[in-house]
């Protein structure tokens, strides 16, 4: 399996995924190449809804658009709330569950980094909380979050506490706090469960299939993924930081898996990992 990271997301709900390697934005394996796909929902940014534009490439925009049902832009006339990308109907008004749609990029978006945690610090991603003491030494926070990442920003991985879930939590924490002075998330504690259902299921299928298919819950709002590494500690120290690497900017296909680690309107992150026969370890991450 060739896959880096890829990501989804949709109108209220977002997914994303990373590879074992990084040599790009994408999906890939341990070691082989790399591909990625991604796309993004009309009505999740600013502007969605007004623009003129086919924001999520489904052939519709703006009011006509399901993802854009909920904006207030479009509360006079309503939407269908049927929308559905990648060909499945949407629930409620909100676009559809189903798509990776698109090749390019790394697919996802999650999260508006949560305020949850203690003290905005990032730590050990205990039951409840993100505990630990945080703050790296250099990194100057007094002031508040910064308004975007210190460049070139690697913290040394955090010693394993023997427990990945929680060390998947403090690592994202780790890299919002030291990498831009954001709150840690919360370690959600009730969607790991279904976080290893959604890494089992993608494992024989493709990246975010069961986060598309909502196959159990909670879930979440948005979800990145690292299908086929090496190992869990290879999804820790390297996934994740290829994730946050991709750093803020457009296209979002190419940052998505970034702005999933560090959207403000997320408070909490469930990790789940699946090792498949032959070694191989796939880790989702949602984000709620």
């Amino acid at each position: 399996m060739s896959r880096f990271f890829d990501l989804v997301w949709l109108a209220a709900v977002g997914a994303a995924c990373l590879g074992s390697a990084v040599t790009g934005v994408g999906c890939s394996g341990g070691g082989g190449g790399d591909s990625s796909r991604g796309f993004r929902i009309e009505g999740t940014e600013p502007g969605d809804c007004e623009d003129n534009a086919d924001n999520d490439a489904d052939g519709l925009f703006d009011c006509d658009d399901s993802g854009c049902a909920r904006s207030s832009v479009c509360a006079a006339g309503g939407n269908g709330g049927t929308g559905g990308m990648g060909g499945n109907a949407g629930t409620g008004g909100i676009a559809g569950l189903g798509g990776m749609a698109g090749s390019g990029g790394m697919g996802g978006i999650a999260g508006v980094g949560g305020m949850a945690g203690s003290g905005g610090e990032p730590g050990a991603g205990g039951t409840g909380g993100t505990g630990g003491t945080g703050g790296s030494v250099g990194t100057d926070c007094s002031g508040g979050p910064l308004a975007t990442p210190i460049p070139n920003c690697s913290p040394e991985p955090l010693p394993s506490t023997g427990d990945p879930y929680a060390d998947c939590v403090t690592r994202i924490n780790q890299l919002r706090w030291e990498c831009q002075c954001l709150p840690s998330l919360q370690r959600w504690n009730e969607a790991e469960g279904c976080a290893d259902q959604h890494a089992e299921y993608d494992s024989t299928r493709s990246a975010h299939a069961g986060f598309s298919e909502n196959i159990c819950s909670p879930r979440g709002w948005a979800q990145n993924e690292c299908p086929g590494w090496r190992s869990t500690e290879h999804v820790i120290s390297g996934c994740l930081q290829a994730m946050w690497d991709e750093g803020p900017g457009e296209p979002y296909s190419e940052h998505g898996h970034y702005i999933n680690m560090t959207n403000s309107s997320y408070t909490m992150v469930a990790c789940g990992f699946y090792e498949t026969a032959s070694g191989d370890v796939w880790s989702v991450q949602n984000f709620q």
